[in-house]
């Protein structure tokens, strides 16, 4: 074997230099020889291919197993997060609808509890009728009594602004009257519809401290307690459903008291 034909075989291989050498040794078989070594060398170029195609599959499900694992993290993190966040726009949603359910109670006591002016004079006579001449006209009682009732009707269908309006020029025009302080709980009823909880507690306050016996109290005393609960202040609403049960034990404000303080405080 020459020299040249052994540093070739130290270089490319023992396989491709073991054939050239065979061809080289052999004149003879010169062309043979050639064909096999063409084969021999195709056929390592096609096992390198295979290794390096399984070799590019390796790979590429690699990555697409990194990204599929990836992606199932962010819609965990996702899921977890509009959980809390269902969780807590729930909680929301029942307390406005809490809310909700109290006022329309309390607007149905105020349109239904409600008594009509009842009238105690007898039949007019002309006689009394010229007798009575100083006293306060009919119509007077008939316009406050409607100024009311357009205010409550207002309040109903929720022109708030238009209801308050109508209820604070009852108040100015018939402060003694028996829908006094029917409107002056419509006034914090105008406030709580709108959440606004810190001037709904100012006008409920004043029922309680215009007319601590009238048929409005319980009622106001209870809007004070949720007011407060709203606002946050939780014991001074404690301490005001306790002093709602302790005044008026048998109203139904009492008995929702009651509840509140044992299930929410």
């Amino acid at each position: 074997m020459t020299a040249r034909a052994s540093a070739h075989f130290r270089k490319a291989g023992w396989l491709p230099a073991l054939l050239i050498a065979a061809a080289l040794g052999t004149p003879g078989c010169y062309t043979a020889e050639v064909a096999l070594l063409k084969s021999g060398l195709d056929s390592l170029r096609t096992q390198v291919d295979v290794m390096s195609a399984r070799d590019s599959v390796s790979a590429q499900v690699i990555a697409d197993t990194q990204r599929d694992l990836s992606e199932q993290k962010d819609l965990i993190l996702s899921t977890r997060a509009t959980a809390t966040s269902t969780s807590r726009e729930t909680a929301e949603s029942l307390d406005r609808m809490e809310g909700k359910l109290d006022d329309i109670m309390a607007r149905f006591r105020i349109a239904s509890e409600r008594q009509p002016p009842r009238s105690t004079s007898p039949p007019a006579t002309p006689d009394s009728t010229a007798a009575g001449s100083a006293a306060k006209p009919a119509a007077t009682t008939g316009n406050a009594t409607q100024l009311y009732d357009q205010a409550t009707t207002d309040l109903t269908q929720g022109r708030y602004a238009m209801a308050l309006t109508g209820y604070r020029t009852y108040l100015q025009k018939n402060p003694d009257t028996d829908l006094a302080d029917n409107a002056q709980y419509g006034a914090g009823e105008c406030f709580f519809a709108q959440a606004r909880f810190d001037s709904a507690l100012v006008e409920y306050k004043q029922v309680g401290a215009r007319w601590p016996g009238g048929d409005r109290a319980p009622a106001a005393l209870y809007k004070v307690g949720l007011c407060q609960e709203r606002l946050g202040r939780k014991d001074e609403a404690k301490q005001t459903f306790e002093d709602l049960v302790k005044r008026f034990p048998q109203s139904g404000e009492a008995q929702l008291a009651r509840d509140r303080i044992g299930v929410k405080l």
